[in-house]
């Protein structure tokens, strides 16, 4: 099972493979800069991208999955915002590529005051930017499905089909499936019949061999309630026998899973780690 958890990268970058490998684990997802700030100056050293790639190589942590800043927004109808988003996330994939990252997740973006249609019109014109400013990149991109809360786009899988269809090259560019996110958008993942439904309705709009990675969360909010609240495994609506099913869906077997669950005490992700081997096994 390739199992992780979302780790802080905190002081030196590099220092999150301690973390992940105390935990067992052999994935890992990180910021690489803080999720809630614009970028001012380059982050990571040269030295430091190296050290990265050392200790990644030496506790064999495979893929390696970034999530950009929160406030990047590449569906924003805000000229200013809009045209930051690209620039930051242009730099953050170049920084990826530095320290030799997989994939960058992220969420969709928000329309505003607009409309889904206008909102996916600019992601894909954003995102065709992107793709061709760091052509050549082995970072991938994977989209990641949201609840639905407000505005924002990707709580059903027409609008990654939508964004698929209106890229220029595709190679690069993937899934991240949310489980917390896709019951509270809806999805009713704590039963068999919810679970396939979604499965089939992946499979349909882009293929499930796209899915290259999945956020592993219950929900501490009920099914189709849009508010995106990550709970304990099997402590949430979901359920300890709905992620079972989840974790040993034969779809997902070789699909590396990434815990973001709640961090409320200091043994939280050795807990839920524990109980998703315990699951799986």
């Amino acid at each position: 099972m390739i199992l992780g958890v979302h780790v802080s990268g905190a002081g030196k970058i590099y220092n999150a493979f301690d973390i992940a490998n105390s935990l067992g684990c052999n994935t890992m997802q990180i910021f690489s800069r803080s999720p809630m700030a614009w970028r001012r100056e380059p982050n990571i050293s040269s030295e430091d991208a190296e050290e990265f790639k050392a200790r990644r190589k030496k506790f064999k942590i495979n893929p390696v999955f970034i999530h950009v800043s929160y406030l990047i927004n590449l569906a924003s109808p805000d000229n200013r915002l809009y045209h930051g988003s690209i620039k930051a996330y242009i730099e953050d994939m170049k920084e990826a590529a530095a320290l030799g990252a997989d994939y960058i997740v992220t969420h969709m973006g928000s329309h505003k005051e607009t409309s889904e249609d206008a909102g996916i019109k600019r992601f894909i014109e954003a995102l065709n930017i992107i793709l061709e400013k760091t052509k050549g990149s082995q970072v991938g991109i994977l989209l990641e499905n949201t609840s639905g809360s407000g505005s924002w786009l990707g709580y059903r899988f027409y609008h990654h089909q939508k964004i698929l269809k209106g890229l220029k090259e595709k190679s690069r560019v993937g899934l991240c499936i949310d489980t917390a996110h896709a019951f509270l958008s809806g999805y009713d993942l704590s039963t068999r019949e919810g679970l396939k439904k979604m499965a089939d309705e992946i499979e349909e709009m882009v293929g499930i061999k796209l899915v290259k990675l999945i956020h592993l969360n219950d929900a501490a909010d009920k099914l189709g309630s849009l508010h995106d609240r990550h709970q304990h495994i099997g402590k949430g609506y979901i359920g300890l026998e709905g992620m079972k099913r989840i974790i040993n869906f034969p779809k997902f077997k070789n699909i590396p899973m990434i815990l973001e669950t709640p961090k409320t005490l200091p043994d939280s992700d050795k807990n839920n780690l524990a109980l998703v081997r315990k699951l799986r096994a």
